[in-house]
């Protein structure tokens, strides 16, 4: 593969160490298949601003590190919000060969906007105390609060309007849903809300919030939206996670990246 790939995370997941591996067999395979791979170092609880500006360091080390013209980016959740922010609002386009965005809510969530609408989680006491566990959780800059805020489907409505593409990157998204609510039973109840709203989702983001561009992939299998980073280590429905992900490696060294 002629350029390097940063793997980006979404909320919750992290990639500062710990006991959990959030990106499960991911890296290990593709290393073993001779790509250069690193981690996009952001926060779990950070905000889109926030998180493009510590991409955009990661990206600039990478650069350096492996002397590439350019890098590729698969990013899961809302880490594909990140990634569009920091090529958009740094102008990365020249030096981003490709954005790969996993189950991104790029029209918002329906979760977020349930969790928006209580008068209490507006409260001073509420947002500092989000504050305190973002930092207890070992992020530099959490700010949970906004990031509840910038999920909702009417500030995504915003930010799409603001944020384009970059003509000189090649965008794909990609997304599964749930078969039903015991495909994973962590999700049993948010797939059954989301269904209801907004119908076929992932057990947090709805296939409506993931279609986004031109180069469209629905991923088979009735894979939930945290077993798409691989964190169970084990097929899902007879499939292998990493083969996903080697797919999509196949399909950008074919474009020459």
């Amino acid at each position: 593969m002629k350029y390097p790939v940063i793997l980006v995370h979404g909320i919750v997941a992290h990639d500062r160490g710990g006991i959990v591996n959030f990106w499960g067999r991911i890296p290990k395979r593709l290393k073993e298949n001779g790509i250069n791979v690193f981690l996009g170092n952001t926060d779990s609880w950070g905000d889109y601003e926030s998180n493009a500006k510590a991409l955009k360091a990661t990206v600039e080390r990478v650069l350096h590190e492996t002397s590439a013209e350019k890098v590729n980016i698969i990013a899961h959740s809302k880490g594909g919000l990140d990634a569009r922010y920091f090529i958009w609002k740094y102008a990365f386009g020249d030096r981003v060969a490709s954005l790969t965005t996993l189950s991104t809510p790029h029209h918002g969530t329906e979760i977020a906007d349930l969790i928006f609408k209580p008068k209490i989680v507006h409260s001073l006491l509420v947002r500092k105390a989000l504050g305190v566990f973002g930092k207890l959780y070992g992020d530099i800059n959490p700010d949970i609060y906004n990031l509840n805020r910038q999920l909702t489907t009417e500030k995504m409505k915003a930010f799409n309007q603001m944020v384009g593409m970059d003509e000189k990157v090649y965008y794909q998204s990609m997304y599964s849903t749930l078969r039903n609510a015991f495909d994973d039973l962590m999700f049993f109840y948010s797939y059954l809300y989301i269904k209801s709203v907004s119908g076929a989702n992932d057990g947090v983001v709805s296939e409506r919030a993931a279609t986004w561009g031109n180069h469209v992939v629905k991923i088979a299998g009735g894979i939930s939206h945290a077993e798409i980073v691989d964190y169970k280590r084990k097929k899902i429905a007879g499939i292998s996670i990493p083969e996903i992900y080697m797919g999509i490696i196949d399909g950008l060294r074919g474009k020459g990246f």
